[in-house]
């Protein structure tokens, strides 16, 4: 009988005391049994190192580390593979739960995908659900094309599973970006990923989540809510550099096409050019999104006018509204 891959479990906690127990259940009770589960302390200051050793003492499966100084989400992230030694690898967060069957029903599905992602249902703090889906948020993509990823992400790092090959191909990750994000587009450009239908993650939305998907946390405390026209620029345009400068693109060309002309548009009166880049490929590049086809429509007309012509609007053909400001 041919031996299960190993499959890592990188966890990496910081704070996380409230949910941590919860989780720690889930993952212990995964009925796929060749699993190592690698946790990582950022330095938490309550009680969440201490919960992770009591659960080590029991379960020799559960190797934990702590970090001497906090280094970050994505540090943390990095430094939890080093531990992995399984030839598969999945990504938790610390306050979600996961179905006990999610391991065994990725390895089955997994094939010759270097990510299998599936659908999360999405819960509150006292585990009861908020009624909506990933697959409500976002359209789920299968398949090979790396664009799809240039503009939208559906892929979440709480449901990847993922073969341990990907990781030299995407590290470093992006400091000031997602990982998930990131490995999704690197994997499509070496190859390919796939999704399951099922809802294997309770994914937890509350008010020291990263993500805000509903947008229920106070606009104050959220760094990505009600962002201006400029600061949506430049995270994008950070974004596209990242994509671009990837050795591996399979399709450089237009990847460094779709950035050039995406960064000097704000010094255009008009992008026709980006605008018809966009239309022509609009099919993939917002593919993962929910808009109808008015919606994007709609959206990617903007990009044919630079911020040259908006500011030349605004100043005298509007001039009582506020100046448009270029993005620095």
């Amino acid at each position: 009988m041919k031996e299960l891959p190993l499959v890592s479990i990188a966890l990496c906690t910081y704070n996380g005391a409230r949910f941590l127990e919860q989780q720690l259940y889930t993952l212990i009770n995964q009925t796929y049994r060749n699993i190592e589960i690698i946790a990582v302390d950022d330095c938490s200051t309550d009680n969440t190192y201490q919960i992770l050793a009591s659960y080590a003492s029991k379960h020799p499966n559960l190797r934990i580390y702590q970090n001497e100084t906090n280094v970050g989400f994505v540090n943390n992230f990095e430094r939890a593979l080093d531990y992995c030694q399984g030839d598969l690898i999945a990504f938790c967060d610390q306050d979600d739960l996961w179905d006990v069957k999610k391991i065994e029903l990725q390895v089955a599905a997994i094939g010759d995908n270097l990510i299998l992602y599936h659908d999360s249902e999405l819960i509150n703090e006292q585990n009861e659900s908020l009624g909506k889906k990933m697959t409500d948020l976002f359209n789920f993509y299968r398949g090979d094309e790396p664009e799809a990823f240039l503009f939208f992400n559906c892929v979440s790092g709480h449901a990847m599973l993922i073969k341990k090959e990907l990781i030299a191909e995407a590290r470093p990750f992006k400091k000031d970006g997602y990982h998930d994000w990131w490995m999704a587009y690197v994997a499509t450009n070496i190859g390919t990923i796939d999704y399951l239908p099922q809802c294997l993650v309770k994914y937890r939305q509350h008010e020291n989540s990263d993500t805000d998907l509903l947008e229920r946390k106070d606009a104050d405390k959220d760094r990505y809510r009600h962002q201006t026209r400029e600061q949506i620029f430049k995270r994008r345009s950070r974004w596209l550099q990242y994509c671009a400068t990837y050795p591996k693109n399979k399709r450089t060309k237009f990847v460094k096409t779709l950035y050039q002309l995406y960064v000097n548009w704000p010094d255009s009166y008009v992008s026709f050019r980006l605008f018809a880049l966009i239309k022509k490929h609009i099919n993939v590049l917002y593919y993962i999104s929910k808009q109808n086809n008015r919606q994007r429509r709609r959206e990617i007309k903007k990009l044919a006018w630079g911020y040259k012509a908006k500011n030349f609007w605004y100043t005298h053909i509007k001039p009582d509204n506020k100046k448009l400001i270029r993005p620095e």
